[in-house]
């Protein structure tokens, strides 16, 4: 079984510092260059699926949250305030409530409507150092969040199409789920006090599960109604959630929002919130921890590395990485002064694949001899078209590293 916390540090993906805090990890180079890659999938991914992109800030004025309920119900998550002048400020628990505030910007149509607006933004939540652990729990979580305003009529289909969005995004991922829970109130929670409006949220995810399986799970709701959660297990049996699917009635009554009908009169919008991939923590960690660093392709943060066997063809090594960087492939050169072929070769085990370069295929001109970190050996093929190759298996977000192309 691996261990993100330390299998990510040996790949130099993330890292902390007592300087830095507790439960407040950074990341390096190529945990950066996976970060980043994750964000630009779910962006196209949104983008594709009509959702329009914001940025909002991390701080909110106290009464916003006591606006959104998070101040009366949701506090002992949340930082404590701090005051600028007259105003306290608190870091944000959660992005609904600045999304609720871009809805109400202006005034709405039902032709408008479904609305979704999406940010992959910072928000903050003051963990108990005891539950800290790598990035699986932190104190600033960068969260694939989107918030979706639409009719009630509306509501069960768009829960349904992000659910859609999910599995998509887990066939891309190699992510599997462990189960779908539907996470529903329980005696002694702090929530929302409207049984009418729980009743109507669930009912509307039941109709997105459309046939799914599910488990119902009372105490997992969010303070402001039910949810579906996806959960994942790692290798050991121990479950999280990763994604979630939530349905509103709570927030958009208490921000007042509103659209104005085909009636030609006020109506209040449904919110379903939404989270493809969780947190970019989060995932990265399941990622490591099912793969052992052994990204797909398109993830990978060294895609290729450029292999000359002695310092006659590092040349043409750095010329091929060149020629990958500028085709968009994440391409390094590991020369004799890092050791024998063998311990590069080792080194590099991780890397989707490998190009060795010695006297027979400089002769060869353009030539390279490929291997693949599954093992196999396809051969020597020109660089040309091992970069096409990669190009394609990374545009096409599969596994396999080299099929018939």
């Amino acid at each position: 079984m691996h261990d993100h916390r330390r299998l990510g540090r040996d790949l130099g993906v993330f890292s902390t510092d007592p300087l830095m805090g507790a439960g407040l990890p950074y990341w390096l180079p190529d945990g950066a260059t996976v970060r980043h890659t994750l964000e630009e999938y779910v962006r196209e991914a949104e983008l594709r699926a009509g959702y329009r992109h914001v940025h909002s800030p991390d701080l909110g004025k106290r009464e916003l949250y006591e606006i959104s309920g998070h101040w009366d119900l949701y506090r002992g998550d949340m930082f404590p305030p701090m005051r600028l002048g007259a105003e306290e400020v608190v870091l944000r628990p959660s992005l609904c409530p600045h999304h609720a505030l871009v809805y109400r910007s202006r005034g709405r149509s039902h032709r408008e409507l479904p609305l979704r607006i999406a940010e992959l933004g910072t928000m903050y939540r003051s963990e108990p150092s005891g539950v800290l652990g790598g990035l699986t729990r932190v104190r600033a979580i960068h969260l694939n969040d989107a918030h979706i305003f639409c009719t009630p009529e509306q509501a069960a289909g768009e829960a349904r199409a992000a659910l859609g969005l999910i599995r998509r995004a887990y066939a891309d991922l190699g992510i599997r789920a462990a189960r779908y829970r539907l996470s529903l109130p329980g005696p002694g929670g702090k929530y929302v006090a409207d049984p009418e409006l729980w009743r109507r949220a669930t009912a509307l995810l039941e109709e997105a599960l459309d046939g799914q399986p599910y488990e119902a799970a009372e105490g997992e709701a969010a303070f402001y109604g039910p949810k579906i959660d996806v959960q994942i297990a790692d290798a050991a049996g121990r479950e999280t959630t990763l994604s979630t699917v939530q349905i509103d009635f709570h927030q958009p009554a208490r921000f007042r929002l509103r659209y104005t009908g085909a009636d030609g009169r006020g109506h209040r919008p449904v919110m379903v919130h939404r989270s493809v991939i969780g947190s970019v923590e989060r995932t990265v960690a399941h990622l490591i921890e099912v793969s052992g660093g052994a990204f797909p392709v398109w993830l990978a943060p060294v895609q290729l590395v450029v292999l000359p066997v002695g310092e006659a063809q590092e040349e043409r090594a750095y010329e091929l990485v060149g020629e990958a960087v500028a085709r968009g492939v994440r391409a390094e050169v590991a020369g004799p002064a890092q050791g024998t072929l063998g311990a590069r070769i080792r080194a590099a085990r991780l890397v989707p694949y490998q190009a060795v370069i010695g006297e027979r295929e400089a002769a060869g001109g353009d030539l390279v001899a490929v291997r693949l970190r599954d093992g196999r050996r396809p051969g020597a093929v020109s660089g040309a078209e091992l970069l096409r190759r990669i190009g394609e298996r990374a545009r096409e977000r599969g596994w396999e590293l080299w099929g018939d192309a």
